[in-house]
């Protein structure tokens, strides 16, 4: 018997949910720390990757992972399951461990998390404190003040990060030049993607470590974050570095994005993405735009860093793409 099909998965409503900040930011609060606990642990077993790609992780279709995770002749992952409420510890050994995410203060997470590593079999030491969280030093292990975790919560975030990591994957697929992946930086609790102009980037005074790898070079970064109470919620964004003059006065699409002279970027707010009636091209138009003001100010050689993909002629009949190298049902 055939089975009726439906188009997509979910409804609109289902797929862009409501994210009211004050709602939720008790959970995100504590959220932010789990993942940077894992975060710390991929960061110490990890070799390292230009421009810290090898922290990051990855959006799925049922939370975040860790991703390949080297110990030892093998490897793990550990996966955030919004959908089951699982943190989930996989080895290439065919191990498997669960706990449940609930409710429960960092300090306990963390006292469990490495316990869970060291029945693995797994030792690692970390910088137990938090990162990118400048009102807050408190170590993970002494933590005992930030236990809400409200499931649903936490699962209309990750539906919202779903649907970003998706128009970004799409947006990115756009630039062949130099491009970092679509990923989820868990410092500062964003998820972001990155194209290089192909030139260096002059030093900037005094920036650490970490900020003078990740810009070390001209980038245009995109990408989808919570925001905060001041800006009302989650937003995406645009941000050249360095910033080329004109940038911040650029006209761009919709009109419902805007530049702030506080973050130095352009952001959209979520709320205005998901009412549209179709949410992915709205977005699409504010990252185009944001990215051509970038380029086009910045003097990028676009043509080197825009041209089409080679592909088989195999590949393009499998995938429907026309000669030119697109896909024959992408919107132009």
């Amino acid at each position: 018997m055939a089975i009726a099909s439906t188009p997509g998965l979910g409804t609109k409503e289902e797929a862009w949910p409501a994210l009211s900040f004050m709602e939720w930011r008790d959970t995100l609060a504590t959220l932010h720390r789990y993942t940077q606990v894992l975060g710390k642990v991929r960061l110490a077993l990890t070799p390292p990757e230009n421009h810290w790609w090898n922290v990051s992780f990855r959006v799925t279709s049922r939370g975040l992972s860790t991703m390949l995770i080297p110990y030892g002749n093998g490897s793990f992952e550990v996966d955030f399951d919004f959908l089951a409420n699982e943190l989930r510890f996989l080895t290439s050994r065919g191990d498997v461990r669960v706990m449940e995410l609930t409710s429960r203060p960092v300090a306990e997470f963390y006292r469990d998390v490495m316990a869970t590593l060291r029945s693995l079999g797994i030792e690692v030491s970390i910088w137990d404190r938090p990162v990118e969280i400048p009102d807050d030093t408190t170590r993970f292990s002494e933590d005992e003040h930030h236990s809400i975790y409200v499931p649903e919560q936490a699962r209309r975030f990750w539906r919202a990060l779903l649907q970003a990591n998706i128009v970004l994957k799409e947006f990115r697929a756009r630039f062949t030049g130099k491009c970092s992946p679509v990923q989820f930086f868990w410092g500062s609790f964003d998820l972001a993607v990155t194209r290089f102009g192909g030139r260096p980037a002059p030093v900037r005074p005094g920036a650490d470590a970490v900020t003078a790898e990740a810009y070390c070079e001209e980038v245009c970064s995109a990408g989808f974050w919570p925001g905060t109470e001041a800006l009302g919620g989650a937003s995406f964004y645009c941000y050249a570095a360095p910033e080329p003059p004109g940038f911040s006065s650029a006209k761009v699409e919709p009109a419902s994005g805007g530049y702030s002279k506080d973050l130095k970027e352009f952001l959209l707010p979520y709320e205005a993405v998901r009412r549209a009636s179709n949410p992915r091209a709205f977005l699409l138009d504010f990252l185009q735009t944001t990215y051509d003001a970038c380029a086009d100010l910045g003097k990028w050689d676009r043509p080197r860093l825009e041209r089409p993909l080679i592909l088989p002629d195999s590949v393009k009949a499998a995938h429907s793409v026309s000669p030119e190298g697109s896909p024959a049902s992408a919107s132009p």
